[in-house]
C-alpha cells in the first residue's frame, strides 16, 4: 500500500463497479437525468489517450427517426450475421442483441476524421486511435454502473453506413451503438454466459511470465 492509495471503502467502490459492469440489452425505458449524462460524459472525455489525440466523438441521438434507422439497420445486420453462424444461426436469432428502441438514451460513437494527424503512438500501431475510444467507452460504462444505469455496446452494424445516417464526414468511423438507460436489473452474470452462449474464461489461461500463455 502506498500513500497514494484511496482508503479502504473508496478501494472497494472501484472493485465493485468493474466487477458489476454488464453488457446490458434489457433496458426498462424512461429518461437519464440530463446532469447525470453530463457527469457520464464528462468521464467518458477524461479517459487515457495517446498522444492526447482525443479520438473519440460522441453523437447523441435524440431524433426518432434516426433512432429507428439505426435500429433497422441493425437489425439486418443481425440477421447477415446469424447467416454467417452456420449450425449456431437459430441460437444467435434468439439472443436479444440490442435495445435501440427500448432504452432511454442512444449514443453514437466514432473515430474522428482527423486522427491520421496524430503521430504520436500511432507510428507502428495506428490501432491505438480506436484502443483510445475504448477507454473512453469503458470510462462510461463504469459511470453508468456507477450511477445504477445500464448500458450496452452494439457492434452489429456497418461503420459506413452508420457514418451516412449521422452525417459523419469523410474519414470519420463509428466504432459503437451505445444503449443507456435505466433497467429493471443487472445480469448476474454475462448475459452471453447466462444464455449459455459461451463461458468466461478464468485469468489464469490467459496470463503468463514472459512467455506467450499456453
Amino acid at each position: 500500500m502506498t500513500e497514494h492509495a484511496y482508503d479502504k471503502e473508496d478501494r472497494e467502490a472501484v472493485y465493485r463497479v468493474i466487477a458489476e459492469r454488464r453488457d446490458m440489452r434489457h433496458f426498462a425505458g424512461g429518461t437519464v437525468d440530463e446532469e447525470v449524462l453530463a457527469r457520464m460524459l464528462a468521464a467518458a472525455h477524461q479517459a487515457p489517450s495517446v498522444g492526447l489525440m482525443q479520438p473519440w466523438r460522441i453523437v447523441r441521438v435524440t431524433d426518432s427517426a434516426l433512432r429507428q434507422a439505426l435500429h433497422d439497420h441493425v437489425e439486418v445486420e443481425r440477421r447477415n450475421t446469424a447467416e454467417a453462424m452456420g449450425e449456431r444461426a437459430d441460437e444467435f436469432m434468439r439472443l436479444k442483441v440490442q435495445g435501440i428502441l427500448d432504452c432511454a438514451e442512444v449514443l453514437v460513437v466514432a473515430l474522428g476524421d482527423d486522427r491520421e494527424r496524430h503521430v504520436f503512438g500511432r507510428r507502428t500501431m495506428p490501432h491505438m486511435d480506436l484502443a483510445s475510444v475504448s477507454c473512453a467507452i469503458q470510462n462510461l460504462w463504469l459511470a453508468a454502473r456507477a450511477e445504477g444505469l445500464g448500458m450496452g455496446w452494439v457492434s452489429l452494424f456497418v461503420p459506413a453506413e452508420v457514418a451516412t445516417l449521422i452525417g459523419a464526414p469523410a474519414g470519420a468511423e463509428p466504432v459503437a451503438i451505445l444503449c443507456l438507460g435505466p433497467v429493471t436489473e443487472f445480469y448476474s452474470r454475462p448475459m452471453l454466459e447466462q444464455e449459455s452462449w459461451t463461458s468466461v474464461r478464468p485469468l489464469g489461461e490467459l496470463l503468463a511470465n514472459n512467455v506467450w500463455p499456453g
